[in-house]
């Protein structure tokens, strides 16, 4: 019994290693609790509202984390290194959105100031995802270096984050 909960610990612990939870969403999210504490902009409207649709955000985001986590590991042989891929995927969610664990974070990231019902999750958004883009842009130059052409197709054909596929 020992070793399957040490196992289970083992496989827990690799999982939140390899989770890549951005810094700019973990300031950004500080910084939320910091304002609303020291400042408080309360969201407009019934406390229930924000709670239902909070937990609708932060479940949308939860699910859509875990279903790239799935399919990338679905898709990698061998050892599970999100920041070190060694196929291309272009499946489950990253057929919608060439991000979908970004996407992930930041509706996590406004469901907790929905539910907090706060807004300075909404007022702090853009300056995050100004800060984010450019490590995005980043991220894209090393796997256009790394899947060359593929890449190179599929970002054709995939939008960043949200918005209709391309033709």
């Amino acid at each position: 019994m020992t070793d399957v909960i040490g196992s289970l610990a083992r496989r827990a612990k690799a999982t939140y290693d390899n989770l890549p939870l951005p810094f700019p969403v973990v300031a950004a999210m500080a910084g939320d609790v910091l304002l609303q504490r020291l400042l408080p902009v309360p969201l407009p409207g019934p406390r229930s509202a924000h709670r239902t649709a909070g937990a609708a955000l932060v479940l949308a985001g939860v699910g859509l984390n875990l279903w790239a986590l799935a399919e990338r590991r679905r898709r990698s042989e061998g050892p599970f290194a999100l920041e070190r891929p060694e196929e291309l995927v272009t499946t489950g969610p990253y057929a919608f959105t060439r991000h979908p664990m970004y996407v992930g974070w930041w509706l996590i990231e406004l469901g907790a100031g929905t539910l907090a019902g706060s807004c300075w999750a909404l007022v702090t958004m853009p300056a995050e995802l100004l800060v984010e883009h450019r490590s995005i842009l980043g991220e894209e130059a090393a796997l256009a270096r790394l899947f060359g052409s593929a890449y190179r197709d599929y970002a054709a054909r995939v939008p960043r984050y949200v918005g209709a596929p391309r033709a």
